[in-house]
């Protein structure tokens, strides 16, 4: 006897379009000694293997906990100057931002790792007692390069290709790609992550660190906690094929 019961099919690999290779990273947390050789692992990768279209997407938190924001974002810039490669906000920039527009946030912001941000751009540490947060904020302003602020400012929300989405936190379930918030795109974490959902397309993001890249059926999470780890995570996606290192 037959049985009535139906299988159901896995759902189809996401694809990206022929001739298209993505090379995405996320969270560098200011970890520019483990972006460096990531960068050149992709430069090495499109010598080799010449795919007719190479786009990097970095996908946010390029700054504070880690030790050199100021040499993260000199990498970024010159970067960008190559025409391929998008940029993605994170919440720490979106966080700075905010606190550049309400000083009162600024001791948040430094037990969110603004410490080692101001450092980085030659600053001391702050007392929390004595030093006043404007104060402070102005002399960030004023050693940041231009670059650097106009590089914050310009960052994008989410980037799709073929059938990927690439986005810092991830989405929040129930609601289309199109109406995603910006909060959500930048924080979201448990509703996301518990969600087996099969979203309008597959997920690339970062915002919560795991122990090793994870793929799964709807989503991939490639943030290893570079800061804490020393493990900076790429993932390359061409065609259906994703390989993370």
């Amino acid at each position: 006897m037959k049985s009535l019961a139906r299988s159901h099919p896995s759902p189809p690999k996401p694809q990206l379009p022929d001739g298209v290779r993505i090379y995405a990273i996320s969270d560098i947390h200011g970890c520019a000694h483990l972006l460096e050789p990531m960068l050149r692992v992709i430069d090495a990768d499109v010598a080799r293997s010449r795919p007719r279209y190479a786009i990097e997407v970095f996908m946010g938190d390029y700054i504070d906990r880690g030790p050199d924001t100021r040499s993260t974002l000199d990498i970024l810039v010159e970067r960008s100057r190559r025409g391929n490669a998008v940029f993605l906000k994170g919440n720490h920039e979106a966080f700075l931002v905010s606190v550049f527009e309400d000083p009162s946030l600024f001791e948040d912001w430094i037990a969110f790792g603004g410490t080692q941000t101001l450092m980085s751009y030659g600053l001391a540490p702050p007392d929390l007692r004595r030093d006043e947060p404007a104060s402070i904020l102005r002399d960030l302003i004023r050693a940041m390069p231009t670059e650097h602020l106009e590089f914050i400012d310009n960052l994008r929300l989410s980037f799709s290709c073929g059938d990927f989405f690439f986005v810092h936190a991830g989405v929040r379930p129930g609601v289309p790609l199109a109406e995603q918030t910006e909060r959500d795109l930048l924080w979201i974490r448990e509703e996301f992550l518990r969600s087996e959902e099969q979203f309008d397309k597959y997920i690339v993001h970062g915002h919560t660190p795991v122990r090793s890249a994870e793929l799964l059926a709807n989503r991939a999470n490639i943030d290893t906690g570079a800061y804490a780890t020393g493990n900076l995570t790429l993932m390359s996606i061409q065609g259906s094929r994703m390989l993370a290192v």
